[in-house]
């Protein structure tokens, strides 16, 4: 491969019903093949994984000990030979022209990382509210220049600023805002981040009400971990929309309020007031579901509601933890963890 300038890394664990997909789906790029090489990090699965990913044509498979996204991708950033790493999630189909789309602005010797976005063709009423909100995200993407916030579902990076940069941190033991962290990290330093809402993957979001509400939660508990390391990305960044933050406070609220009306019955005029807030902040959600995907807008506003509680059990279990949260030492890159090809 004299000419490869990209490499793709695609961390998989017991991904063995979907990295054949992704693989194979990463084969048809537009771009030509000799230019760029697929590398697929097994992190210690014990089903199929690693044999349908050669078997789908990756051009190498590493297999590790299971320690975790972050770690399974600093060992293809060690790997790689490209000039530009991608990433992308085993239960990803990325677009032909994906990866095309996703080095275009590298044209600019200033960028050091581009985000993609995600698309989906379910049809389950959770996972179209969960579409929704992903493009409620994209619209504030795109208003800025430059970005802090690159996820790793569709994500590139040049291989110099996520080695100068430590990689992922394996403290961040889940698939769970360790892209966060790293981003908010090469913001910090300076680097151009850049949104390009073209380059598309498609992905199956959670399509029943209990799956999306725990990863919610999750999501709220890993967000604490991230703010612990970056206090100041708490009050804004360029993904998290302001009126998120807003509904979780009034969940507070409506709870607080409503547990001192036992005591003093005039809070309930308090309680009820933020419960009356926190539903009158449903309709820019309602009002945008309406206009992506009006056979959902209906439900809208109790996802937003029932989002707000998720994130709020979320955030209260990751206070606690964030206490005895530290950064991990990010020392794969190096390679102190060895794979085995």
């Amino acid at each position: 491969m004299d000419e490869l300038r990209y490499s793709v890394v695609v961390p998989a664990y017991q991904a063995a019903a979907v990295i054949g997909q992704c693989v194979r789906a990463l084969q048809q790029q537009t771009v030509v093949r000799e230019e760029y090489e697929v590398i697929v990090t097994d992190d210690g699965s014990t089903d199929a994984t690693a044999a349908i990913a050669r078997e789908a044509g990756a051009d190498r498979v590493l297999t590790i000990a299971h320690g975790g996204p972050a770690v399974a991708r600093n060992v293809g950033i060690a790997a790689a030979r490209g000039e530009i790493i991608l990433f992308t999630d085993a239960d990803c189909e990325p677009l032909t022209d994906w990866l095309a789309e996703m080095v275009r602005p590298f044209a600019d010797p200033a960028v050091m990382g581009v985000k993609g976005v995600y698309r989906t063709r379910q049809r389950e009423v959770i996972a179209r509210l969960a579409q929704c909100e992903f493009e409620e995200r994209y619209d504030l993407l795109e208003r800025p220049q430059k970005i802090d916030f690159v996820d790793s579902h569709a994500a590139a990076f040049r291989a110099k600023a996520l080695r100068e940069s430590g990689g992922f941190d394996p403290a961040f033991t889940q698939a769970n805002n360790e892209d966060v962290d790293l981003s908010y990290r090469l913001a910090r330093q300076g680097y151009t981040l850049l949104f390009n809402r073209q380059a598309i993957v498609y992905h199956r979001h959670p399509a029943r009400w209990r799956a999306y509400l725990r990863l919610k939660a999750r999501r709220g508990y890993w967000r604490m971990m991230v703010y612990r390391l970056h206090p100041g990305k708490a009050l804004h960044d360029s993904y998290t929309p302001q009126l998120l933050k807003a509904q979780v406070i009034l969940v507070y609220g409506c709870l607080a309020l409503g547990a001192g009306a036992l005591v003093r019955p005039a809070l309930g005029w308090a309680a009820g007031a933020a419960l009356g807030a926190l539903g009158l902040s449903a309709l820019p959600f309602t009002r945008l579901a309406a206009q992506r995907d009006a056979g959902v807008a209906m439900w809208a506003p109790l996802f937003v509601w029932a989002r707000a509680v998720a994130f709020a059990v979320g955030v209260l279990a990751g206070l606690a933890g964030m206490v005895l949260f530290r950064r991990g030492l990010v020392a794969t890159i190096q390679g102190k963890a060895q794979p085995r090809a």
